[in-house]
């Protein structure tokens, strides 16, 4: 007969399976009740430090799609739960840049705080330590009690609620949507707050594209951290209105200091008449400094390229713009303009490229349109198997033997100043056949050229051919000094321009 377990074994299972049962009807109240995480202090049964001390409640100001935050007094370094521990080095810094803000009035203890897209919560444990207690991260996964769940550009808050809006850890470099980000931080801040970026960025250029963002705000100051950080200070004001080129009555508008210095730094201009513009032209195009490979492009709205006489879409939109134009990763809003129909079919299923089917011209009006060839060049167009495309007023016919249509000519600089704004990064690439000599004029008095950042311009001239030495071409009437005088009126004007061919 076999021995009976022994009353300590007994004792002991029941024990055992009672702890278990413990245990999984805690877990179960922590998440289905809480709906928390389990971490030291709330799943284990040890009770919490003396000097943790936290207090369940709504904040103030926060929308009903987030009213289940938790405000928090300062947490123990030591003590705070796994899931939001904060890196020491990381709050001692943030500690140190909250204070000098402290320091210069931007920042005070009695500040209602947000820091946006803090994973870890690091700059709002830095806050609550040097004494701002009403701070509050947000980060797209929450980790409470330090961050809610938000983003940068859909803040889970009323309007006017914050004194000071952080966006730290160079964040904002990284970010898809900063135009939504910046109407965000207009919206939840409140009028004399301030706003308070981190960027890597420090060129110029980048600076004023990131003071433009903000209609809202009036620039404080900026400075460096250290080579890697540099901090802009920014301040909500009522009324702030910053003038528009598509508001001014006058159609003037002035090409600020910043860009003009891009334009010194641009390659020089061929001075002298090449006499195998064919080789020299071509060649100068790998000397081009282009303005994306000079300056952040990072903070604008949008990112347009406007290539005005397109033709085929693979002769410059595909060949150039997407194989070689430094784009810095941005996706950009492609227009062809290309008046000659047998080109049109293919745009219907390119996505991504916006066709309008008319001549970029003037006015708003009915003109001729020629194909024929270009002395110099029928070996390359007859590899196209296209001539160039030249428009002319109604009143002007085509020469015998030309491909003549009517078509629709559209005013150009109208059409670019409601479609694009200052705060867009817009790059355009002009091959019309002479008609440059009508639109770069216009463009300049209705103030439309201030919305372009970079022009690619093919200016046509009387050139050499280069199937007969020692003849000009008779297809154009201009001469390459009229050329140039176009290219230096336009640098000297602070359009960053380059020589296409």
């Amino acid at each position: 007969m076999e021995p009976k377990p022994s009353l300590l074994r007994n004792v002991l299972v029941r024990v055992f399976l009672f702890c278990v049962l413990a245990i999984g009807v805690r877990f179960a109240y922590i998440i289905t009740l809480r709906g928390e995480s389990c971490d030291l202090g709330d799943f284990c049964f040890f009770s919490l430090p003396d000097n943790l001390n936290l207090v369940t409640g709504v904040i103030p100001g926060l929308s009903s799609s987030a009213s289940s935050a938790v405000t928090v007094t300062l947490p123990s370094r030591s003590s705070p739960s796994k899931s939001t521990t904060p890196k020491h080095n990381a709050v001692n810094f943030y500690s140190s840049v909250f204070q000098d803000l402290i320091a210069n009035s931007y920042l005070s203890h009695t500040s209602k705080s947000l820091c946006v897209e803090t994973p870890n919560g690091d700059d709002v444990f830095a806050l609550k330590q040097i004494g701002v207690s009403d701070s509050i991260g947000i980060s797209k996964k929450a980790s409470r009690p330090l961050v809610v769940s938000g983003q940068a550009f859909r803040q889970p808050f009323d309007a006017n609620t914050f004194d000071f809006i952080f966006y730290g850890g160079g964040g904002i470099d990284k970010l898809a949507k900063q135009a939504e980000f910046a109407k965000e931080v207009c919206r939840t801040l409140k009028p004399q707050g301030f706003l308070v970026v981190h960027t890597a960025s420090k060129d110029t250029y980048s600076f004023y594209s990131f003071i433009d963002l903000f209609n809202c705000c009036i620039f404080v100051r900026s400075r460096d951290i250290d080579k890697n950080i540099h901090e802009i200070v920014m301040k909500k004001e009522s009324g702030v209105v910053r003038p528009r080129v598509n508001d001014l009555g006058s159609n003037k508008c002035s090409v600020p200091a910043y860009k003009r210095e891009l334009v010194e730094n641009a390659e020089p201009l061929i001075s002298e008449e090449p006499l195998k513009p064919w080789i020299t032209l071509k060649r100068n195009l790998n000397n081009i400094k282009y303005l994306a490979s000079m300056v952040d492009i990072g903070f604008k709205r949008r990112y347009v390229y406007v290539d005005v006489g397109s033709r085929s879409y693979g002769s410059s939109i595909v060949s150039w713009f997407k194989k070689q134009y430094p784009k810095q990763n941005k996706t950009f809003e492609i227009y062809a303009i290309e008046a000659d129909k047998a080109f049109h079919e293919e745009y219907k299923y390119k996505k991504g490229v916006t066709l309008l089917p008319y001549a970029a011209w003037v006015r708003n009006e009915t003109l001729f349109f020629e194909v024929n060839q270009d002395p110099g060049r029928e070996k390359e167009e007859k590899e196209k198997g296209r001539g160039m495309g030249r428009i002319k007023p109604v009143q002007s016919s085509g020469k015998v033997g030309s491909d003549v249509n009517k078509i629709r000519g559209f005013d150009f600089a109208n059409w670019l100043k409601s479609t694009v704004s200052e705060e867009d990064f817009v790059v355009m690439k002009m091959d019309v056949e002479g008609t440059e000599f009508d639109l770069i004029p216009r463009l300049f008095k209705t103030g439309a050229i201030c919305l372009i950042d970079e022009i690619f311009l093919e200016c046509h001239y009387n050139r050499w051919q280069k199937c007969c030495p020692g003849e000009r071409s008779s297809k154009y009437e201009k001469t390459y000094g009229q050329c140039l005088k176009l290219f230096t009126s336009l640098r000297d004007s602070g359009v960053l321009v380059h020589q296409w061919w």
